[in-house]
């Protein structure tokens, strides 16, 4: 009996796969599903995935850098809006 791990996608009933199973049309399988914990949502976080090829040289002043430009769009956002 061949065991892989693979990853996926659920919609609805259906489970979308990140990579090809290589099991031919028609293969009865048997599935476990383990749910993975949510991709973060704080700010930023989609860069600091991006530059993986750089963590090492990422710096609490990168941090600081994105998040006074996460505040000056936040605080222009809230003066466009019609009060």
């Amino acid at each position: 009996m061949d065991t892989r791990t693979l990853h996926g996608v659920v919609h609805g009933m259906t489970i979308v796969l990140s990579d090809d199973p290589g099991v031919p049309p028609g293969q009865p399988v048997e599935v476990v599903v383990k749910l993975l914990p949510a991709p973060s949502t704080r700010w930023g976080e989609g860069l600091r995935r991006c530059v993986g090829s750089m963590a090492d040289q990422w710096t609490e002043e990168d941090d600081r850098i994105l998040e006074e430009i996460y505040r000056q769009r936040k605080r222009s956002i809230s003066t466009e809006l019609p009060g």
